[in-house]
C-alpha cells in the first residue's frame, strides 16, 4: 500500500528520523572512553526527564523487566505488596509480583477510574504491623486511558504514616504527561523506551530514591541481572556491568536532546492539546470514552468503547486493511470492546488529523452507528488553540 503506515497504537510509537539516524551508527567499544561520555550524558539527561537528582538505572529490557527490577531490588520473599486494579497492566504487574514470591493484594476496580487514594489509605490503615512493604500504582494505564494522581496517592500514604515504598509505573506517561519523581515522593519509577521517549522497544528504567536504595541493602529476593548495585557502581564512570544496547543508547541520547530542546513543559502541553482534540472528535461521533472521569482522561491515549453489537477488533482490522493504520486493541476483559488511539511521542496536528480521519472513515465503512463531524470538531479545536498560541507568542515578542 502506498504512503506511510500510521502506527497509532499507544506504543511502540513513531520513531523520529533524528533518533533513527542516531541509532544507525557504528557500534563502539562499550569499555572505551567514547562510551563513557555517552553513558554519562544519558544518565544526566534521564535525571532531567524523570525530574530527579537520584540515579536512573537503565536495563536492556522491556517495561516488564523494569517491573521485576523494582520489586526484586527492594523486597524479600513473602513481603506484602498493595496494588490497584486500574487495568490490564496493573493486573499483570500484580501477577508478576506473585511469581516473584511476594504476596500482592490487588484492590479491585472497574477499569474506568484511576486509583483511589482513600481506598489505598484505608488498606494501609488496617496494616498496623506494617507488613505491606510497597504500594504499586500505574500512573497512566495503557489499556484503559486512565491516569491516576500520584500526588494524591503519596499524600494518602503520608496521611496514615505508613512506611511502604511507593512504586509507580510511568511506561506510557513519562515524557508525555507531567511527572516528578522527587517532588512527588516516589521511591521507584518504572519506565520503558518505546512510548514518550520515542525509541524502539528494548530499554527500561528504574529511577531510584534514597529510601529505595536503603531498602535494597537488606532485600533478599533473588536477583542477578536485575541487581542495582553492580549497575550503579559501573554507571559512575558511564559504563555498564555487562554489554549494553549501545545503538539504542545512541537513540536515547538523541531523544533526550529532542525533549529538552522542545522543553518538557511544552512537550506536556502538546500532548494535552492533541489529547483534548481527540476527545472532541470522540464526543462529536457520539461514542463513549472508556475513562469516566474527565480529570483522569489520559493525554497519551484514548480508549473508545464500541457500541453494543459491534466488534472493536473487526473495526481495527478494517481500518488496517483500507487505510494502513494500526489502532490499539482491547486487552483482557476489554477484548473486542474498545479500540485505543495513541497520541503520544513524536506526534503533531497533521498526524492526529490523519489518524482521526482514518477512524471516521472506518466507522462509516464498518457500519458502526456514529455522528459525522468528529474530525471537524478536532480541527476546530486545533485551529482555535493554534491561533491562541500564535497570538500569545506575538504578544510575548512585542
Amino acid at each position: 500500500m502506498s504512503g506511510r503506515h500510521f502506527l497509532q497504537i499507544p506504543g511502540p510509537t513513531n520513531v523520529p528520523e533524528r533518533v533513527l539516524r542516531a541509532i544507525d551508527s557504528a557500534t563502539i567499544d562499550h569499555r572505551g572512553p567514547d562510551f563513557s561520555q555517552l553513558g554519562l550524558e544519558i544518565f544526566s539527561g534521564l535525571q532531567k526527564v524523570f525530574k530527579t537528582s537520584q540515579p536512573v538505572v537503565v536495563f536492556p529490557a522491556s517495561g516488564t523487566g523494569a517491573w521485576e527490577a523494582a520489586l526484586v531490588n527492594c523486597l524479600s520473599p513473602g513481603d506484602q505488596v498493595l496494588m490497584y486494579e486500574t487495568g490490564h497492566f496493573a493486573t499483570a504487574w500484580c501477577n508478576l509480583a506473585r511469581r516473584c514470591g511476594l504476596q500482592p493484594t490487588l484492590i479491585p476496580a472497574d477499569w474506568r477510574h484511576g486509583a483511589d487514594p482513600d481506598h489505598i489509605a484505608a488498606k494501609l490503615s488496617e496494616d498496623t504491623s506494617h507488613r505491606i512493604k510497597a504500594v504499586c500504582v500505574v500512573h497512566n494505564e495503557t489499556s484503559t486511558g486512565v491516569t491516576s494522581s500520584i500526588i494524591d496517592i503519596r499524600a494518602a500514604v503520608d496521611r496514615v504514616a505508613h512506611p511502604a515504598l511507593l512504586m509507580v509505573d510511568t511506561i506510557s506517561s513519562l515524557a508525555s504527561i507531567d511527572y516528578r519523581h522527587d517532588e512527588w515522593g516516589v521511591d521507584i519509577t518504572v519506565a520503558g523506551s518505546q512510548k514518550g521517549l520515542m525509541l524502539p522497544p528494548g530499554l527500561s528504567f528504574n529511577a531510584v530514591s534514597e529510601r529505595a536504595l536503603k531498602a535494597s541493602q537488606s532485600a533478599t529476593l533473588p536477583k542477578a541481572y536485575w541487581s542495582w548495585q553492580e549497575m550503579l557502581q559501573a554507571n559512575k564512570q558511564g559504563f555498564f556491568p555487562y554489554t549494553p544496547a549501545t545503538n539504542l543508547l545512541y537513540g536515547l541520547r538523541e531523544a533526550i536532546s529532542m525533549l529538552l530542546q522542545e522543553g518538557l513543559d511544552n512537550v506536556f502541553a502538546r500532548h494535552a492539546r492533541l489529547a483534548q482534540a481527540t476527545r472532541c472528535a470522540v464526543q462529536a461521533w457520539g461514542l463513549e470514552i472508556l475513562c469516566l472521569n474527565p480529570q483522569e482522561q489520559s493525554n497519551s491515549l484514548t480508549a473508545v468503547l464500541m457500541p453494543k453489537g459491534h466488534d472493536a477488533d473487526a473495526f481495527r482490522a478494517l481500518v488496517l486493511e483500507h487505510f494502513n493504520m494500526s489502532l490499539g486493541n482491547g486487552l483482557s476483559k476489554l477484548s473486542g470492546k474498545v479500540f485505543r488511539i495513541g497520541h503520544l511521542g513524536d506526534f503533531n496536528d497533521l498526524m492526529l488529523t490523519g489518524t482521526l480521519g482514518g477512524v471516521e472513515m472506518g466507522l462509516e465503512l464498518a457500519g458502526v452507528p456514529y455522528k459525522k463531524g468528529g474530525v471537524q470538531a478536532a480541527l476546530d479545536y486545533l485551529t482555535a488553540t493554534a491561533v491562541h498560541d500564535k497570538n500569545r507568542a506575538s504578544v510575548e515578542v512585542a
